[in-house]
């Protein structure tokens, strides 16, 4: 059975979808499941051995491209396909299963999608709370209920990879590392602030540790503040990793705190005690996927917004969530040991 994914735009959703090929694993032990993804999350799929092949999708947010669409279906009919999932909801990210002619193609009811799509699932937002259980049915056949527990996502990193990035990127390694992930793609609402970091970054300092930055080109300006603020504390790595490297940092580190994004889930997938700070978005529906995970938020009345920016201006689910409060909830010397 061959089997094509269809994968989201979003890091931390990529992460979380592979509680869906973990379960396909389970249920088609011989299939061969190859993943369509956008270049940014694209070499995260070669630490998913579930994925026989990662390929490109080079459509951005927004773009049509209907006749690019139509080209990439094309060209995806040498794999033979069986089934394709889609996980968007979008209508054009249906268009190159059915330019490619798949038999059948699963995913759930959305713009208009009747014809892309004919193996059409209605999602129960109630019945299914959290991102990793609307994906985790589309392996199963319609109307079949989920298992009790399902898998949890696991991002292979292989010591000798890690050793040879730290190599490269000359990090100190007799120290314990802890790694930041201060940025969110999605906007200034998830981003903890620049002085809470550079605060809780001081005291890791001041306790011996190893500081690591990390993030994208975008957040390399956030993470210059925040190293600005904590002299001498900080590596500054944004931009210099993509996110599969990423994800060997992190599983080199021995503990991640992250906003709420997708290096907080890559954190998550590779095994590592993870703090996460969560603000306008909900640990209720992305919730960090592993037993080693801690989770932080002021649960005030005003959140989860799910706003980019604070609607009232004054961020106060973060900008409240004081250093100290996570300083607390750390236990230094067990994480230390290893």
């Amino acid at each position: 059975m061959n089997i094509l994914i269809v994968g989201p735009s979003w890091v931390g959703d990529t992460v979380i979808s592979q509680v869906l090929l973990r379960l396909l694993r389970e249920r088609h032990h011989e299939a061969a499941i190859d993943y369509l993804a956008p270049p940014w999350t694209l070499p995260l799929l070669a630490r998913m051995p579930e994925v026989r092949r990662g390929l490109l999708n080079p459509f951005g947010h927004g773009a049509l491209r209907l006749g690019d669409r139509r080209r990439l279906g094309l060209s995806l009919r040498e794999g033979h396909y069986d089934q394709a999932i889609v996980l968007p909801n979008s209508w054009k990210s249906a268009l190159p299963p059915w330019f490619a002619g798949i038999p059948r193609r699963t995913g759930f009811r959305g713009e208009a999608r009747w014809g892309l799509l004919n193996d059409i699932r209605h999602l129960d937002r109630a019945a299914l709370p959290q991102m990793a259980q609307r994906f985790a049915v589309l392996a199963l056949p319609a109307g079949e209920p989920l298992p009790a527990q399902l898998p949890l996502p696991g991002l292979h990193s292989d010591p000798a990879q890690q050793q040879a990035l730290l190599e490269r990127l000359g990090l100190d390694t007799r120290r314990p590392a802890v790694a930041f992930c201060p940025g969110a793609e999605y906007g200034p609402a998830k981003r903890w602030p620049e002085t809470h970091y550079a605060t809780l970054a001081r005291e890791f300092a001041g306790r011996g540790w190893a500081v690591w930055l990390l993030g994208s080109g975008k957040d390399h300006e956030v993470a210059a503040t925040i190293a600005a603020q904590a002299p001498g504390a900080c590596t500054n790595l944004c931009g210099h990793t993509d996110i599969a490297q990423a994800a060997d940092l992190l599983a080199a580190a021995r503990l991640t705190v992250s906003n709420d994004s997708g290096l907080m889930h890559v954190a998550a997938a590779v095994g590592r005690p993870l703090v996460a700070l969560y603000g306008s978005s909900s640990p209720g529906f992305t919730p960090p996927l592993s037993p080693k995970a801690r989770v932080i938020s002021l649960a005030l009345a005003c959140s989860p917004c799910f706003q980019r920016h604070c609607p009232l201006g004054h961020l106060d689910c973060l900008n409240r969530l004081s250093p100290q409060q996570v300083i607390a909830g750390i236990d230094f010397a067990t994480i230390a040991g290893g």
